[in-house]
């Protein structure tokens, strides 16, 4: 994606429209990177997100919120303090770099009107969120401090001078011309390709940019310099002039482009990009909500994804101990099923113990057991007597026999462990908020798979995060668990008994529930809500997974079970071909 100069210059002139000469009402630290606060101005209230995530750095105006902790965090209470209260004087983008400063007007603790800088540096993995004094430029604090270890080049402690990221050799493209584009050229390594050499040269330009001024100037991305006429160079710098023209008069077309089959975003800017066709372009006036339909998806996923990275270690560990401890179950099982053997060498032994001379490893003795009265070999350990021998086999049988009993017991407990960590590990794929993940980790700690306060998590309000809502081509409610929370509060508390229940046989899944409402059902919406039980499962990926499905009433939770197990009975099963593209054609309910 590019979030670069350009689309910087787009959101701070949009910002600079709606919040220049606002008040700053509410300030908020809903993430350790994160920063949301809102402005209000000319009867309108404003929510901008300012973001220093490695992964995903922005600034936007937003309408998603989020949950935020119950003591906000100290950087937090240092806005608060600083900027509650506060007018937006000013906002200006520095150079044509992906750095924004926020001038803000408020009063000190003595009453005295004050001017704070907030500056947002979108940079990647040393993105950050920095409040200076504007008069001095001393660095008040960050959101991240960076420390003479993390970086020699520059430090951004309280007490500091705010020093300005390094812009290296970059040029600002909003005021270059011909000559300096042919002397940049002439000073590029002859085998670098044309569109690196723009990005490379060009401050706050991207790969995307690159790539499309190429594109307009029907050149081949990979072309080297070398290879390029005079002609071809004086077309690509028109072509680069022509877009600097649109973002020197702001004259911006915020799109995005999707894929074929679903509305997922795979490139946007404020610019209009060609290089993929015309088709699934999609056009929006404002590149905030552009950004914000992008970000509000993939910055939570990403992460559910980071977050969840110990967490799926730590239960991917227990199941791979689990599926070896149920092997070694099973090959004990097998041994156990055979112990007889060993009570009928202890009996034959024992009968014929004077026949048997010391220091033989076998005996071949007439077997009284068998109807035929056959002969069989018994394997003697030479270094004890036969009455030893007898004895060894004897305590044999007799600890295969409790063995046997044990297994019979351990070993549905076992099956019964791998199937709930394997439905764990599903619900961490389907998870879509955090607060769900906080959920399995909290699951997983009254477990006791992972370590944590469990006292703390039974003082907590037993709230559940909500399913997944789908209504059916009839009319039907749908709601599928995304999590073993979710599919315990489902199942055991929301559906009614004559409510239908569905779930993928044999293998992990989610409780999904048709809420029958005292009508009959269609087979039609039984289908759909048997897709979305195979899709949200470990079938998802194969063909002809069979679901089974039942009343309500026929479902119950065993004791002492895992949460989010159930068993069930008096049931018809359906065999679908799991697909995402039916189920994006439900309709869904947003949360």
């Amino acid at each position: 994606m590019s979030f670069d100069g350009i689309v910087t210059n787009a959101v701070i002139r949009e910002l600079a429209d709606s919040i220049n000469g606002g008040r700053i009402d509410k300030i908020y630290q809903p993430e350790k990177d994160e920063i949301m606060f809102t402005v209000h101005n000319k009867g309108e209230n404003y929510k901008i997100v300012l973001s220093a995530s490695s992964n995903n750095p922005r600034i936007y105006i937003t309408n998603i919120s989020k949950k935020n902790p119950i003591n906000p965090p100290m950087f937090c209470m240092l806005l608060r303090k600083h900027l509650t209260g506060g007018i937006v004087l000013n906002i200006e983008q520095y150079e044509m770099d992906r750095v924004v400063f926020i001038d803000v007007s408020a009063n000190d603790e003595l009453g005295q009107p004050t001017e704070k800088r907030l500056i947002i540096e979108i940079m990647g993995k040393h993105s950050n969120i920095v409040l200076i004094d504007k008069k001095n430029l001393r660095i008040i604090d960050s959101i991240k401090r960076v420390t003479e270890d993390m970086s020699r080049v520059r430090q951004i402690l309280p007490g500091l001078i705010y020093e300005y990221p390094p812009i290296k050799d970059k040029v600002n493209p909003r005021y270059t011309n011909y000559n300096e584009f042919i002397d940049l050229i002439k000073n590029e390594s002859k085998n670098t390709p044309i569109y690196k050499f723009i990005y490379f040269n060009y401050l706050g330009l991207s790969p995307l940019i690159s790539k499309e001024i190429c594109f307009l100037s029907n050149i081949e991305i990979d072309r080297t310099i070398n290879s390029l006429s005079d002609e071809d160079l004086l077309v690509i710098y028109k072509n680069f002039i022509n877009i600097m023209e649109k973002v020197n008069n702001g004259s911006y077309t915020p799109m995005f482009i999707t894929t074929n089959n679903t509305m997922e975003i795979v490139a946007f800017h404020s610019i209009d990009i060609n290089q993929f066709g015309n088709k699934n372009k999609v056009y929006i006036k404002s590149i905030s909500k552009v950004l914000d339909m992008y970000y509000s998806k993939k910055d939570i996923l990403d992460r559910i994804s980071q977050k969840s990275i110990s967490i799926k270690k730590t239960v991917q560990i227990k199941l791979d101990r689990a599926k070896s401890k149920l092997g070694k179950q099973m090959e004990e099982l097998l041994e156990s099923k055979d112990r007889e053997k060993y009570k009928i060498y202890a009996d034959l032994i024992s009968a014929n113990i004077y026949k048997i001379p010391r220091g033989v490893d076998k005996i071949e003795l007439e077997n009284f057991y068998d109807e035929n009265l056959g002969t069989i070999e018994i394997p003697l350990d030479v270094k004890i007597s036969a009455v030893e021998n007898a004895q060894k086999y004897y305590k044999k049988y007799s600890k295969l026999k409790h063995a046997n009993k044990l297994l019979l017991e351990q070993i549905p407990e076992t099956q019964a462990e791998i199937e709930y960590l394997e439905n764990v590990l599903l619900s961490m794929e389907n998870a879509t908020k955090v607060e769900e993940l906080d959920e399995i980790k909290e699951e997983l700690i009254s477990e006791g798979y992972i370590k944590g306060n469990e006292k703390k998590i039974k003082k907590k309000k037993e709230s559940v995060s909500s399913p997944q809502h789908y209504i059916s081509s009839d009319g039907f409610n749908i709601y599928v668990g995304k999590n073993n929370r979710q599919n315990d509060y489902l199942t055991l508390k929301f559906a009614h008994k004559e409510d239908l229940w569905l779930h993928v046989q044999n293998m992990p899944g989610s409780h999904v529930i048709i809420k029958s409402e005292e009508k009959a059902i269609p087979d039609s919406t039984i289908e759909e809500a048997a897709m979305l039980a195979a899709y949200f499962s470990k079938g998802k990926n194969s063909n002809h997974v069979p679901v089974d499905y039942t009343k309500r009433k026929n479902v119950r939770k065993p004791k002492n079970a895992k949460t989010g197990m159930v068993i069930y009975d008096n049931y018809k099963t359906l065999i679908v071909n799991p697909s995402l593209e039916a189920i994006q054609k439900l309709n869904k309910v947003e949360d």
